[in-house]
């Protein structure tokens, strides 16, 4: 059985993830500050699966501790890399603690696997493609000059992996650039968690629809798009996660035509905030109060991706729809509005 490090397991995508590999007969350790998820989340994925993955409490910033963690398990075999601060907003106002965080942990982690084999899973982002001049955006875009300090984090992670592993043939090295994962596992029993007021649309519409949040504003409706409001490539998160155990079965099978490669993750579909606002409405029969606001400085006008090498050489599809990322997502906020974490 593969031994896996899930850095930021607790947290959204994380602990999707983590099931997926226990589903998939995979041992998972995971690593956590806890800085932006719960430790309850350990006993949510006991519950879904069975297996309570072992767990420490770890700042990755934190040299040493990484260095002891991967002595002490000399039969890992591969890493899914979550750990980081994603806040586009907070990013531009506290840029050192991004670049800190998001660089200290990723340069951590590679120094102490120095010498040994790793399969190296890295979570990226769509963010790395700005606003496109083509539409589907395929992984030979161009990186455009990045909007956010978070945004520029993902850019120079990937240089830095890509650098790193062209540099020591031991480390191979898979990045997914996701485009915007939403909904919860189908238990219910795990979902996204935001700290405070949500920056993302749907746990922000799922939270008002209970009454956590007054009225959903939508940025701009003057957008050139069928509507007037932004478009976005919206996946739901077991399919995302899904698609690290397919980049981690490459890695395993000797696949990879280089050692570092870059995939996009979506569905290859985009749909616009008022498009995302009907489908919740339709697929959970709640009407939701929204309003029209000023466009949001910074927001992307449309973006959604080409997934076809992801379909053709990691063997992978986003299977789940609109309706079932939202009628999931609603179920996780009934769910924690009684099970508070």
């Amino acid at each position: 059985m593969s031994k896996i490090l899930v850095t930021g397991g607790t947290g959204y995508i994380g602990s999707h993830t983590v099931v997926e590999l226990q589903n998939a007969g995979y041992e998972v350790i995971i690593v956590d500050n806890l800085d932006n998820s719960s430790i309850g989340i350990l006993d949510q994925i006991e519950k879904i699966t069975g297996i309570r993955p072992e767990f420490y409490q770890i700042d990755l910033c934190e040299e040493d501790k990484v260095k002891d963690l991967i002595l002490n398990n000399p039969d890992i075999s591969g890493v899914i890399h979550f750990a980081a601060h994603k806040a586009v907003g907070e990013s531009v106002q506290f840029p050192l603690k991004y670049y800190r965080n998001n660089f200290f942990s990723l340069i951590n982690l590679l120094t102490a696997f120095k010498g040994r084999d790793i399969n190296l899973v890295f979570s990226s982002s769509c963010t790395v493609y700005g606003q496109p001049d083509r539409l589907p955006v395929t992984e030979e875009a161009p990186v455009k000059k990045a909007e956010s300090p978070y945004g520029n984090t993902k850019q120079i992670a990937e240089e830095v992996l890509s650098e790193t592993a062209a540099a020591n043939t031991n480390y191979h090295v898979i990045s997914l650039r996701y485009f915007n994962p939403v909904g919860a596992h189908e238990s219910g029993l795990i979902g996204e968690l935001p700290l405070g007021v949500p920056q993302n649309l749907v746990p922000f519409i799922t939270q008002s629809a209970i009454g956590k949040r007054g009225s959903i504003t939508v940025y701009g409706d003057d957008y050139n798009t069928p509507d007037g409001s932004c478009i976005r490539d919206y996946i739901h998160v077991v399919d995302l996660a899904k698609a690290h155990i397919a980049a981690l079965k490459r890695q395993e099978a000797g696949k990879m035509q280089e050692n570092f490669e870059i995939f996009n993750i979506g569905t290859g579909k985009g749909s616009s905030v008022l498009e995302v606002i009907g489908a919740f409405e339709k697929s959970t029969g709640v009407k939701l109060e929204y309003k029209i606001g000023a466009r949001r400085s910074g927001d992307v006008e449309q973006v959604w991706g080409d997934v076809s090498k992801a379909e053709n050489e990691l063997n992978w599809k986003a299977e789940l729809g609109l309706e079932d990322m939202l009628r999931s997502a609603w179920a996780w906020e009934k769910y924690i509005s009684e099970n508070p974490l």
